[in-house]
């Protein structure tokens, strides 16, 4: 009876023991994968690697080459730090001392270890120490990198949304990276306020484009958004140039242009800071208005004044926002670019601008090697 019970308490003890060795290895899985475990693990699978391929490149050098050792270094690269790294340099290095000496000297055959495969590994590992350098200076892994960034550029596409507006209204707007980038040095932020019965939407172009301007494009469009809706209209822009100053970045300025929109009455206050002047169509007589309030650029100066210009939207017209990668060229300056986007933009007032902001960018500046930037918005009839 006693030995039936040690037995089955054996059984019991090894059961356990097989359990934590199980959920031990997974939470050191996933924490690993996640970029905040040790490497220990990746380093045990790649060390192993190092003498297999050893034994298959003195069984069959020709299949199985010397330079086969760049394989784990490379690997290394991407998922060891740096101290890791170095100490699986050190395996590589002493595996290829041994297969070149039990190999012999390359000049007695091919597939032996020659000048050439010792300066491949060399330089694959120099290569691959840069990156876990970098990767630990910058403290992000790189199995999280790329989801980083990606989260990063739909944080950008989250905040630049526009929200849905009452009946009579359409909105819509087109955001292109320069160069086919992901990240933009311009934005947008709106918001309802007043109940929802006022529309306020700003247009910010930083200086700088693509993913130069992206880092700082992300943080002005955050702080500005937490900015719009919380301070009164005329003292927005004031409040983002202080902002925008407090940074004391070398290219720290940008234009922006706010929109203040009576969704009931049709009545607008426009504010800029060094933007360009906003377009409106007056369905009455099919002419296309410039638009602009005064202001300096944000970030150059404190205590700048910005000074509104009014108008109202009727049944029919269109106001059209948008940054200076739409109009502005080598060839040609920006009244020009101005009227090539008027007479694009008179091809859809018959459809009432469904569709017409990403279109737009594309007659304009499809092959514009700068960030561009539309936003329409259109009172029905």
């Amino acid at each position: 009876m006693g030995s039936r019970v040690g037995v089955a308490s054996y059984s019991a003890r090894m059961r356990r023991s097989a359990h934590r060795v199980r959920i031990a290895l997974r939470k050191s899985g996933v924490d690993y994968f996640r970029g905040e475990g040790s490497d220990w693990v990746a380093f045990a699978g790649l060390l192993l690697t190092i003498p297999a391929i050893t034994v298959g490149t003195l069984a069959n050098p020709v299949w199985c080459a010397p330079a086969a050792l760049v394989l784990p270094i490379v690997a290394g690269g991407l998922l060891l730090r740096p101290a890791s790294l170095l100490a699986l340099y050190a395996a590589a290095a002493g595996a290829l001392i041994v297969e070149s000496v039990v190999l012999g000297p390359y000049t007695q055959g091919p597939a032996r270890v020659t000048p050439g495969t010792v300066l491949v590994v060399a330089a694959c590992g120099l290569f691959g120490l840069l990156i876990a350098q970098f990767r630990a200076r910058v403290g992000v892994p790189w199995r999280r990198g790329g989801t980083m960034l990606f989260d990063l550029r739909e944080r950008i596409r989250a905040q630049s949304a526009l929200p849905r507006l009452p009946k009579g209204w359409h909105r819509e707007m087109a955001l292109r990276p320069a160069g086919g980038q992901s990240f933009s040095g311009d934005f947008v932020v709106a918001a309802r306020t007043n109940g929802g019965r006022t529309l306020e939407v700003l247009l910010t172009d930083v200086s700088g484009k693509g993913m130069d301007a992206g880092s700082r494009a992300l943080l002005l469009s955050g702080a500005f958004g937490g900015l719009l809706g919380s301070l009164p209209p005329h003292g927005f822009l004031p409040a983002a140039n202080g902002y925008l100053l407090r940074q004391d970045w070398d290219e720290g300025f940008a234009t922006s242009i706010h929109l203040v929109l009576d969704l009931e009455s049709g009545d607008y206050e426009l504010l800029s800071a060094g933007h360009l002047p906003a377009l409106q169509l007056h369905a009455g007589t099919g002419r296309w208005e410039e638009k602009s309030g005064e202001g300096p650029l944000l970030g150059v100066y404190d205590g700048a004044e910005f000074h509104p210009v009014k108008g109202s939207l009727r049944p029919g017209d269109v106001l059209m926002l948008f940054t200076d990668g739409l109009v502005e060229a080598a060839d040609r300056d920006i009244a020009e670019g101005i009227d090539r986007l008027t007479g694009e933009a008179d091809r859809y007032v018959a459809s009432g601008f469904e569709g017409a902001a990403w279109h737009l960018i594309e007659a304009c500046a499809k092959d514009v090697n700068d960030d561009r930037a539309l936003l329409l918005i259109s009172r029905q009839a």
